[in-house]
């Protein structure tokens, strides 16, 4: 689907950290080489919460998924910067509260579209297909999302971690735009997002260190910049907030990751 000249270079490099690898190995998963485990221990060493950020984002997004497929009545969800798979994944939590829900998962890493083909079904009502795909070509998101979603109906936009591989904050509010853009009132919009902020600022070497050896490159972002993608929607309760407080125990520990799940009107 990429309209981009192919070229000879192998794409799965295993000599190089990659994020979605690096991301399996924080969760306690097995589809990682050598060099995404010895990058993932350099940056723990440096920031030992990042496994608890990790963890904390999986969690919220079950919260936020099982919240969209039965209080809000959402039943199809476009999962852009999917990741490898591990338990839980969108389609799972959707069709187990919904089971006629349709997803479409976004990626353009070959492993993790090779992984997510062979181990994610879909229940016999619903669908789920797979797309690849870059983040920062939304458009070509949309028109191959459209044979599985109908987007003259509601859909929750899920990027979780992924805004923060778009280093350009411009570039970025414009790709939550035209996606937001796309799809009707009663639609969602699902974020997650690093920041130096709620305690991070330990994480600013480790993410300087992550950009000089590992890809792709990312960056963090204030409330305020995090806010402005929510810019026209209206924010659930409670807010926006560190991922690991969203809709549980306040009390809960913060990580340096904000969250928030806000609708289209």
């Amino acid at each position: 689907m990429d309209p981009r000249p192919q070229t000879a270079t192998p794409r799965i490099r295993s000599d190089v950290a990659h994020n979605a690898r690096v991301w399996n190995y924080w969760l306690g998963g097995k589809d990682n080489y050598p060099v995404d485990r010895a990058v993932g221990d350099r940056v723990t060493g440096m920031y030992p919460s990042i496994g608890e950020v990790a963890r904390a984002a999986r969690a919220f997004l079950g919260r936020a998924v099982r919240h969209l497929a039965g209080d809000a009545g959402v039943d199809q969800f476009l999962d852009i910067g999917t990741g490898l798979p591990t338990g839980n994944n969108t389609h799972e939590i959707a069709q187990h509260t919904a089971p006629q829900a349709r997803i479409v998962y976004v990626d353009n890493d070959p492993i993790v579209l090779a992984h997510a083909r062979a181990l994610l079904t879909s229940s016999l009502e619903g669908a789920t297909e797979y797309i690849d795909a870059d983040a920062h070509r939304p458009e070509q998101i949309l028109r191959a999302a459209q044979p599985t979603l109908d987007l003259g109906r509601p859909v929750a936009v899920m990027m979780l971690g992924i805004l923060n591989f778009v280093l350009d904050t411009d570039e970025a509010r414009s790709i939550v735009r035209t996606l937001m853009e796309a799809v009707p009132s009663g639609s969602h919009l699902v974020l997650t997002h690093p920041t130096l902020e709620l305690g991070g600022e330990g994480n600013e070497a480790a993410m300087r260190f992550w950009n000089e050896n590992a890809t792709p490159p990312i960056t963090a972002r204030s409330r305020a910049e995090f806010a402005a993608f929510l810019d026209g929607l209206e924010l659930l309760e409670p807010g926006i907030v560190s991922c690991s407080r969203w809709r549980t125990n306040p009390r809960e520990p913060e990580v340096a990751q904000f969250g928030a799940v806000a609708r289209k009107p």
